[in-house]
């Protein structure tokens, strides 16, 4: 979703390479994504009615299945045997996964990744440009070092994003953040892996119709936009509910 200065989602020029197993989903994500962030989206922007996309199987296998559940994954937070797993597409120059991040995020780890129920699992998909670009690799490399979550919560700071993501701006977030070794993290941004990583996110992203931020699947269902604290609530118990019965 787009930046707190703008109503409208931004949209990629990059084909979307979807396979025939999950298109049905991708234009659902893609049609809900749209509404959550049209210029006439009931409520707030970011929070538009109906987020919780229908789901067209039971349960939407392929979508599901994009949980990596991978033990030693940087970027997530939770078991990897969650019941309930929600990936997050997020963009550190989007306002409203600011917003999530500062408002809805803390709460959901508090209530459910603490007691077993959720796992988190973080895709950087920048849609602003080079500083978004910069900042995903830059998250990325402050994760080498186990540090992702606390770059992710000082990059998502109030005003931290008006600040911009140059490179001497990513040194200061990963020095706030407490990186251990800055000049390992300098190698880490602009090396190679940092490049393939976010291009592995982006390509799945992009295969599944994403095209506004932030935009998550939850049990291979959409949600899209910023949505308030209890659409993620019902829909975790939901999935948790839906798990227990398998």
């Amino acid at each position: 979703m787009p930046s707190s200065t703008s109503s409208t989602s931004k949209t990629s020029t990059k084909p979307l390479l979807i396979s025939a197993g999950v298109a049905l989903a991708a234009i659902t994500l893609g049609i809900v994504s749209w509404q959550a962030t049209a210029p006439d989206a009931a409520g707030s922007a970011g929070s538009g009615s109906g987020a919780v996309a229908a789901p067209r199987t039971d349960p939407d296998a392929e979508l599901k299945a994009l949980a990596r559940r991978e033990s030693g994954d940087k970027l997530a937070v939770g078991g990897a045997d969650a019941p309930v797993v929600l990936i997050e597409y997020s963009d550190f120059k989007c306002g409203y996964c600011a917003k999530f991040a500062r408002d809805t995020e803390p709460e959901l780890v508090k209530k459910y990744v603490a007691d077993g129920t959720l796992r988190i699992e973080w895709r950087n998909f920048p849609i602003f440009g080079a500083e978004s670009e910069a900042a995903a690799r830059a998250a990325w490399a402050a994760g080498q070092q186990d540090r992702f979550e606390a770059f992710h919560s000082a990059a998502y700071a109030d005003g931290s994003k008006d600040k911009g993501f140059a490179e001497p701006r990513l040194v200061e977030l990963a020095r706030e953040a407490g990186v251990p070794d800055l000049e390992r993290f300098k190698a880490d941004l602009a090396g190679e892996q940092a490049a393939a990583a976010l291009k592995k996110d982006q390509e799945e992203g992009y295969r599944i119709g994403v095209t506004s931020t932030p935009s998550f699947l939850l049990n291979g269902r959409p949600i899209a936009g910023a949505q308030p604290l209890d659409t993620f609530t019902a829909a975790i118990a939901r999935a948790k509910a839906e798990a227990a019965k398998q």
